[in-house]
């Protein structure tokens, strides 16, 4: 074998000397990347997601500490100078500590009796307890108020004979609590499945063996390991309780009962707006959400206390109910003949009926679809619904692409301070969609090109409002990817954004498809911040349906709501049949 020759060898670096030491070299900036599209797209991505995250929220306080004269805090003078601050509170915290309680405590039980006992039909308790997820909360608060209403509701008709008229006043704290409760019962169910799903059986068939009986066990070890989960559910439930708008308005303000949201809506829909005192409140109750989100953070990084999912192999078996079993299922049956058959039922019959009538014998013969020809031979409705789909799809579309370019730069990049990303993107889950709205008007109202009036002030309130949720889908789904694919491509002469499509996105698409279906779902139906950002011409259905309840056309507005609901389930499917034929396939 021959040697290569001394000379051929790399010349070694010069031992140092005793001179001094060499300057260091400078970085040049390549100007020449700033033209490489990879470049362009994430600079885009972040400036936007920076701008939709920030600009609002300082717009926010300028507009609410600043006049003509300077710094002031009139705005709050005015604000709680005329209800009065502890009223406000006291209201807004009653009604999201215990609209909160009823969905934490309907959605765990649901959840626990479906994963971890033999309750029998745990298919049908699984499928219903997912139902009112499909109803926009404004359509069931309008279906509880024709049946717990004092005077024309149809439980209390029922109930009049044994306990005279008036048993349930859905126009109270109490039912604003119930009924706001029972609306979010769903999500705490799906976040309480998961939980329970994953939890290793053992320590509860060890208790049960040893003689526990199964509401000791439930008391003393399934909810102690469930508690970040339960945590979480609870916080999240307060923030999205304190932030809603659709019942106490509905149900609160004809009785004078006034929460945060209710009363930002009043100020703005007087006049002229008093645009500062909204202000007022807004960052009020931007501080109550801020600090829920701040435990919730960071309580859930003491997750790690609570593991019980291993490398230890186990498979779940229920705990038996014994004599309970036959209860606990009609219990469940009851439940969900209150919940949701009722709802369903009440506002299916208001849509064939020529006006409001509580349901009998008599009325089930006044049946007809003229409230459906009304819906699409009327033109503002049909706008309407154009416009709820447009925005939907289009702002679901806007915020999967974008959150899916920022969720490749936080996961897979090496950029400084690409966290910041990350944080900039989850700031608007602070925002309540009623104060998103009031930031907003004062950002358009005083920018030099109209937006202010049209259907793009929307499309930015909707892709703000529902930026976090995109980030979580993508970001997680990303997490999932490895490295070598894209580094496959690259050495193979790939461009990055050859690379992102080609191998990227189709990875992605599970993930981005579930994002996408439920900024649709929830962006269709969302009231909070579309009240005050539409304009005549631009109305969606959600402030349609709140018009006609004002106007009193129930019928209508019935009608409309069954079609809503039937489109969401049309589109949901499609979407998911879409999403199973795209993407990487076994």
């Amino acid at each position: 074998m021959s040697q290569a020759p001394i000379t051929d060898r790399p010349a070694l670096d010069p031992l140092p000397t005793d001179g001094p030491p060499p300057k260091p070299k400078r970085m040049r900036f390549d100007w020449q990347k700033l033209r490489d599209p990879k470049t362009l797209i994430i600079v885009a991505v972040v400036l936007v997601i920076g701008y939709l995250s920030l600009v609002p929220l300082l717009y926010l306080l300028w507009g609410t500490f600043f006049d003509s004269t300077g710094l002031t805090g009139a705005a709050f003078e005015r604000a709680y100078g005329t209800t009065g601050l502890g009223e406000l509170v006291y209201n807004s915290m009653i009604f999201a500590t215990g609209a909160t309680l009823v969905s934490v405590v309907m959605g765990t039980l649901l959840a626990f009796l479906t994963e971890r006992t033999d309750v029998p039909l745990k298919r049908l308790i699984f499928a219903g307890s997912l139902i009112p997820l499909i109803i926009p909360g404004i359509l069931y608060t309008i279906a509880w108020i024709f049946l717990a209403s004092p005077r024309i509701g149809l439980i209390n008709r029922w109930l009049e004979p044994f306990f005279g008229p008036g048993t349930f006043d859905v126009f109270t704290l109490t039912g604003m609590i119930v009924v706001q409760g029972m609306d979010n019962a769903p999500l705490v169910f799906l976040l309480m499945v998961a939980a329970f799903r994953s939890m290793d059986p053992s320590l509860e068939e060890s208790a049960l063996m040893s003689g526990a009986s199964l509401p000791h066990v439930f008391r003393k070890v399934t909810l102690p390991l469930a508690k970040p989960a339960l945590f979480a559910a609870f916080l999240i439930m307060a923030v999205k309780n304190i932030e809603a708008f659709e019942t106490p308005a509905l149900l609160g303000m004809p009785k004078g009962i006034w929460v945060f949201t209710s009363r930002i809506w009043r100020v703005l829909s007087q006049h002229p707006a008093d645009y500062g005192q909204a202000g007022a409140y807004s960052i009020s109750l931007l501080l109550i959400t801020s600090v829920g989100i701040y435990f919730q953070t960071r309580y859930s990084r003491r997750g790690k206390q609570f593991q019980t999912v291993t490398g230890k192999g186990f498979r779940p078996r229920p705990m038996p109910l014994g004599r309970f079993r036959g209860v606990i299922g009609g219990a469940l049956l009851f439940y969900f003949f209150i919940a949701i058959v009722l709802p369903a039922f009440i506002l299916l019959y208001m849509s064939t009926q020529p006006f409001y009538q509580v349901p009998s014998f008599e009325t089930m013969t006044n049946l007809s679809l003229d409230n459906y020809r009304y819906v699409f031979d009327h033109s503002q409705t049909m706008r309407a619904f154009r416009n709820s789909f447009i925005l939907g799809i289009g702002s679901a579309t806007l915020v999967m692409f974008g959150t899916a370019v920022a969720s490749w730069l936080v996961v897979r990049s090496k950029l400084p301070g690409r966290w910041m990303v990350d944080n900039l993107a989850f700031v608007p889950l602070v925002i309540p969609g009623l104060v998103l709205g009031v930031a907003l008007l004062f950002v358009y109202l005083r920018f030099p090109i109209a937006i202010y009036g049209t259907m793009w002030i929307l499309l930015i309130s909707y892709v703000t409002r529902y930026m976090p949720y995109g980030m979580r889908y993508a970001s997680t789904s990303m997490y999932q990817i490895g490295g070598e694919l894209e580094e496959s491509a690259q050495v193979s002469g790939a461009s990055w954004w050859q690379t992102f499509r080609r191998i990227n996105l189709p990875l992605l698409v599970p993930g981005l498809v579930a994002g996408w279906i439920y900024i649709v779902m929830t962006s269709v139906r969302e009231l909070s911040s579309s009240i005050l950002l539409y304009s005549p011409g631009n109305e969606v259905l959600a402030v349609m349906i709140f018009e006609q309840y004002e106007n009193g056309q129930f019928t209508e507005l019935a009608a409309l709501g069954t079609l809503l609901i039937g489109s969401l389930v049309i589109l949901v499917y499609a979407a998911q049949r879409l999403g199973a034929n795209i993407g990487v396939k076994s």
